[in-house]
């Protein structure tokens, strides 16, 4: 593997996972270090990191992003548009096969699994159900879609209640479309969205002074 691409998915890691706050400075000559990497790959990496807006320019230097909380709800706005017309198209070429993969990879997730890896399978549900649209903008836009919101989706996936009703949501998604029903499964999914834009909101505004106390950066 390159340096860049080493340097840009562990860095990709730290921030996705929280472990580097939002609005918490990057320093090149620190990541030169952690990642044992040369500056040309860095700052690659950099710029990698900076068209996802996973992080931004600040003077010189860079920075995490901040989690901007009206971002989160255009981001989820289009999310929603987006997979309702990926869930109708998939209805009509999906196979029981490929739903079954789907519902296997669910069934990964159990009450002694890692929070990384209900969080990694809750991301890849919603990116396969856009790859069986067989349009593969959806999941291309899905995907791009996943990674923005993931250091928010942390908040909304730590306790085990919330894992659990998104799931049962997920299920009832995947029934309906097994059922080649495109209405229902498109206004399932349009459901799950906007209650799950709405919970990570609450939880964003709720535990705002709790982030902020340990360095993170929440505007609106």
């Amino acid at each position: 593997m390159s340096q860049m691409r080493l340097a840009y998915e562990n860095l990709r890691d730290l921030i996705l996972t929280l472990e580097l706050a939002p609005g918490e400075r990057l320093s090149e000559r620190w990541l030169e270090t952690r990642f044992e990497g040369s500056r040309t790959p860095i700052r690659a990496a950099l710029v990698r990191l900076e068209t996802e807006g996973l992080i931004q320019r600040e003077g010189r230097g860079y920075i995490v992003a901040p989690i901007q909380l009206g971002e989160i709800e255009h981001v989820f706005a289009f999310r929603e548009t987006v997979e309702i017309g990926a869930a109708r198209l998939a209805c009509e070429s999906a196979t029981p096969a490929d739903i079954d993969v789907i519902d296997e990879m669910l069934d990964s997730c159990r009450s002694d699994t890692p929070r990384e890896e209900w969080h990694r399978v809750g991301n890849e549900f919603h990116v396969e159900l856009a790859r069986l649209s067989g349009n593969p903008f959806f999941a291309r836009s899905l995907d791009d879609i996943m990674t923005r919101l993931s250091r928010a989706r942390w908040l909304e996936i730590w306790n085990q209640a919330a894992r659990d009703r998104a799931w049962g949501e997920h299920r009832q998604i995947l029934e309906l479309m097994r059922a080649r029903k495109p209405d229902q499964a498109a206004a399932a999914i349009s459901a799950h969205i906007r209650g799950s834009c709405d919970r990570l909101l609450t939880s964003v505004s709720e535990n705002r002074r709790g982030l902020r106390a340990r360095g993170f950066s929440v505007v609106n």
